[in-house]
């Protein structure tokens, strides 16, 4: 990958931040180029993470996760206030009087012992549905935010039943208020699907098909699908999605699990009146399962998509910005973070842009485009790794003797070959 050190002019101003499609467009990064070469040029500017994905433009590739930190106009705002490169609104709906949480609704899983009140944070589940609020109320906040900051990148993210006219109807209020693109819910993995909503659609192919045939014969703005990782191949769906119309795909949603036990109570948690339910697994240590269903669906755009210029939104564990980094290297676009802000704050966007641009100094990367997907060629097949392997322990087993045979000798390089059988 080529990174060209020159110097240039980077500014922050969320008005060189816009939307710069004047309709729906594919085009994920336009004018993209590699090189087979690095030019290591000395430069005093830092690093560019701007990122044009879709035709949408956003200072930096972190964008705020559908859920709690996208609930309402108020915390909306603080992420764009803080820096945040996009922000997907918490799941939409067009009834929310459906839609009734509990609490608690969380519970943490820490290293250490189960129960332990102490240890860093390693995993998080919640057991909370989409927004409870009504569909007008957020609408009217999507629309202020959008007055307020005309030129940032506001992405809605909706779900439904499999009803196409009320899948028609949410779209078009939605693009309505001025909202940038569509984040598609086809991956909450509890309480929705018993409504034949969320995972239960992105589960099932066939009906997946059908209703991305819908929503993308309506949208005029960017879609994406939003993948679940409670399936046997994630690539089924994400292939399904691309080729059913959507511009890119986002992965993953929270993955299926019971929290523990307490040993106390032998009760589940969280605990609601005694009882609990299976429910949605983030944070650290889902990053490893996630980074591995990322990099099957890149390497399955590269290969079957290779003409086209659809996105990747990376979701798992990120908390740091070498997280984002091995996201990005895997090709994912942007990364987006919904638990860490939970954890860490609005404000955890500028530790992640700061250790992303450090860890691009040390590549002497310019830009995100320098170093996406300059990972992915190095996974293969553990078969292929075994033949590698062989033929690597056959060549220094053939450097170790030196020449094999009689046969092998040279004139030319006779001194050469000499030394290569010498043992001091």
């Amino acid at each position: 990958m080529a990174s060209l050190g020159f110097a240039r002019q980077i500014s922050n101003s969320s008005a060189d931040f816009q939307v710069a499609r004047p309709g729906r467009t594919r085009s994920c990064c336009p004018g993209r180029n590699r090189v087979d070469f690095r030019v290591f040029a000395q430069s005093d500017a830092e690093p560019d993470l701007s990122v044009v994905v879709n035709g949408l433009k956003m200072p930096n590739p972190f964008v705020i996760g559908s859920g709690p930190p996208g609930t309402n106009y108020t915390v909306m705002k603080r992420a764009f206030d803080e820096g945040w490169g996009a922000v997907i609104a918490k799941t939409v709906s067009l009834d929310a009087a459906k839609v009734v949480n509990v609490t608690p609704r969380y519970a943490k899983l820490r290293a250490g012992a189960n129960g332990s009140a102490k240890g860093q944070i390693i995993g998080w589940q919640n057991i909370e549905l989409i927004s409870d609020r009504p569909l007008e109320t957020m609408l009217k906040e999507f629309k202020r935010l959008k007055e307020e900051f005309p030129n940032r990148i506001l992405i809605a993210s909706i779900m439904e039943e499999p009803v196409k006219e009320d899948w028609e109807e949410l779209i078009d209020r939605c693009e309505q208020v001025g909202v940038d693109a569509f984040e598609i819910n086809f991956s909450c993995p509890h309480g929705m699907p018993e409504r034949k909503m969320g995972a239960a659609i992105g589960q099932d192919c066939a009906l997946l098909e059908e209703v991305c045939g819908w929503i993308n014969a309506k949208a005029t703005i960017p879609v994406w699908a939003k993948m679940t990782p409670n399936i046997t191949d994630i690539t089924q769906p994400a292939r399904v999605s691309l080729q059913s119309g959507c511009e890119g795909v986002a992965a993953i949603n929270t993955i299926m699990s019971v929290m523990g036990i307490n040993l106390d109570t032998l009760r589940p948690e969280p605990c609601v009146e005694g009882y609990s339910t299976p429910g949605g697994y983030s944070s650290k240590a889902v990053h490893p399962i996630a980074l591995a269903k990322v990099m099957s669906i890149a390497k399955m755009m590269k290969t079957e998509f290779a003409d086209k210029e659809y996105s990747l939104s990376a979701i798992g564990g990120v908390e740091t910005g070498g997280d984002a980094a091995e996201f990005i290297l895997l090709g994912a676009n942007t990364v987006q973070v919904c638990t860490g802000v939970m954890m860490h704050g609005y404000g955890l966007v500028k530790t992640l842009c700061s250790e992303l641009q450090d860890f691009m100094k040390k590549h002497n990367f310019s830009s995100i485009e320098d170093f996406r997907g300059a990972s992915l060629e190095y996974f293969t097949t553990h078969t292929d790794l075994v033949r590698m392997q062989q033929e690597a322990i056959r060549e220094r087993k053939a450097i170790k003797k030196g020449l094999q045979s009689d046969k092998d000798w040279t004139g030319d390089g006779f001194v050469k070959e000499t030394e290569s059988m010498v043992s001091n």
